[in-house]
């Protein structure tokens, strides 16, 4: 199973319509689409019409391609539900809010580790801004 992070904190995953990848996309009535973190954040303009909820892959917390491909989705207007799925870490919640997520997908394995209060400390996203405080 898998717990969903958002700035209220875990919940269960309300999505029970699955996902499709880009090669499945060819039929119509796909609402959500899974995204692998190498796929060129610049081809997508045209992939999202009529899609709900983009889960991105992170394969590894350090690999930060999942944040560009975010920040590409919602520059190119991308307006659904936009879902880190894989390895982030608590640590990085405000910047996965920053590029655009709405959400995490975590293991319950991992949700142990880094229980809900991790997460929650950083849910405040936008005070954290380092930016922000600069300009005052």
């Amino acid at each position: 199973m898998s717990v969903i992070v958002t700035d209220q904190g875990f919940a269960r995953d309300d999505w029970t319509q699955g996902f499709a990848t880009l090669e499945d996309r060819a039929a119509n009535d796909t609402r959500a689409l899974d995204l692998g973190s190498d796929i060129d954040p610049v081809t997508l303009a045209d992939v999202f019409q009529g899609v709900e909820l983009i889960r991105v892959d992170f394969p590894s917390f350090a690999d930060g391609r999942g944040f560009t491909i975010a920040k590409q989705l919602r520059l190119q207007g991308f307006t659904g539900r936009l879902r880190a799925k894989g390895h982030v870490i608590s640590d990085q919640y405000a910047m996965a809010r920053r590029a655009g997520f709405d959400e995490v997908e975590i293991s319950d394995e991992q949700a142990e580790r880094q229980p809900e209060g991790d997460w929650k400390y950083r849910a405040d996203w936008q005070a954290r801004d380092y930016q922000s405080r600069l300009r005052g």
